[in-house]
């Protein structure tokens, strides 16, 4: 039985060692490539609805419009598609907003072939959701965080991974001091005060400064 694939990837190796990995499974037929989001879209939309691919493997980080707009646009128009990130990039927003836009699954390109046929038959066959072992640790890391965040503002407490000099970079913080400031407060270099900022985001699981100020009079942190 044959399993019809699409690829979205806007790099040209990339793109030909992907098509020499799917070489190695005659099942695995590809029916397109495409070379961004948009063009993705056009081609998926010139098909016939009995033609379209089971599954598109999509690279995230691609111009004019990236993998993950192309795959909420997609999954709205043609929800029996699957989709499989592939891509070189573990980061921590792309993979639950990959997710969110509605991927089946998230793999490193390095992968060998065996895994793209595994993943496919994953997903086809037994409704599974594959993820590279490196990105399915990242993934359990970022639901425990999420999860302690989540208890410690409903119990208006800080998560008790925030370090005692971050509580005091924290203080600083909402009251408006930049990091210059913090730094020659706390007799240490800029850089290190803007990692100890980096570190109150990921373990309060913000990505701004008004979000942090935000949390911290809603808890009554400070």
């Amino acid at each position: 039985m044959a399993y019809t694939v699409a690829l979205a990837e806007d790099n040209r190796v990339n793109k030909n060692t992907f098509i020499q990995k799917l070489q190695a499974y005659p099942a695995l037929q590809l029916l397109f490539t495409a070379d961004n989001g948009r063009d993705f879209l056009q081609q998926l939309q010139g098909l016939p609805h009995n033609k379209l691919p089971q599954v598109v493997f999509m690279d995230l980080e691609m111009p004019q419009m990236d993998g993950i707009e192309a795959i909420r646009i997609a999954k709205s128009q043609f929800p029996q598609v699957h989709f499989l990130v592939l891509t070189v990039f573990d980061d921590d927003e792309n993979i639950f907003e990959a997710i969110k836009a509605g991927a089946s699954g998230y793999l490193l390109k390095h992968e060998p072939a065996s895994m793209l046929w595994e993943s496919v038959m994953n997903v086809l066959e037994s409704g599974g959701a594959p993820m590279s072992p490196a990105i399915a640790r990242k993934a359990l890391q970022l639901l425990s965080r999420s999860a302690t965040a989540a208890v410690a503002a409903a119990s208006g407490s800080l998560p008790a991974a925030i370090t005692d000099r971050e509580k005091q970079v924290l203080q600083m913080t909402v009251n408006g001091w930049d990091a210059k400031r913090i730094s020659a407060e706390l007799d240490c270099s800029v850089l290190t005060v803007r990692k100890h900022i980096a570190n109150i985001y990921d373990k309060l699981q913000v990505n701004s400064k008004a979000q942090v100020i935000s949390l911290a009079h809603k808890n009554k942190w400070v």
